[in-house]
Parts: C-alpha cells; sequence; structure tokens
C-alpha cells in the first residue's frame, strides 16, 4: 500500500531489543469530502510510521516534509485505564521517497 503525506513532527530513532534500531515518525494524510448541499469536510487521518532499515533516514524526515511510502498498514488496539478498548493505525515502512521538504 502507498501512502502520501506531510511528516507532522521530526523522526526519532529509538534502540529496541538487541540494539535494534527503528526510525518513528508521525504521517498525515489529508482527504477530504462534499456532501449533498453541504460544506466541504476535512478528515486528517494520522498514521504512526515505523521504518527498519535504516537509521541514517532520520535526519532526512524533519516536520512538515512531504513523503511518499510503501509498505503495510497494522492497527494496535488497547484496554485503557477505565477498560475502554482504543486503537491506533500503525504503518510499517518498507521504502520511503521524500517529495518535498
Amino acid at each position: 500500500m502507498e501512502l502520501t503525506g506531510r511528516i507532522i513532527k521530526d523522526a526519532e530513532v529509538r534502540s529496541v531489543k538487541n540494539d535494534k534500531q527503528v526510525v518513528s515518525f508521525t504521517v498525515v494524510e489529508n482527504n477530504s469530502y462534499k456532501p449533498k448541499n453541504g460544506e466541504r469536510v476535512d478528515v486528517p487521518t494520522f498514521f504512526n510510521c515505523s521504518y527498519w532499515i535504516s537509521d541514517k533516514i532520520a535526519e532526512h524526515l524533519t516536520k512538515g516534509s512531504v513523503v511518499q511510502l510503501a509498505g503495510r498498514v497494522g492497527v494496535n488496539v488497547y484496554n485503557n485505564m477505565e477498560g475502554k478498548a482504543l486503537g491506533y493505525l500503525t504503518y510499517h515502512v518498507n521504502s520511503i521517497k521524500i517529495l518535498h521538504k
């Protein structure tokens, strides 16, 4: 699946098990629609992204950059302190193309 969006804050590099590095960043994809007899409605969708191939890309993934990503979508679901089920989208990135900085 491909995704094009804008990075909302600078990417961060984290260390996980066995000193493996992961680049984490969030992308927003803006979509819109216009219902019959209504005004245009903007619908932003936020994706928490992870890139495992090389941490060197992190310095180029800065707030405001527009990127085209290829990868797969996942969903993480958990229960909060009140027992309510919550979730968020994750995007496991295989390739990154920076379109605009």
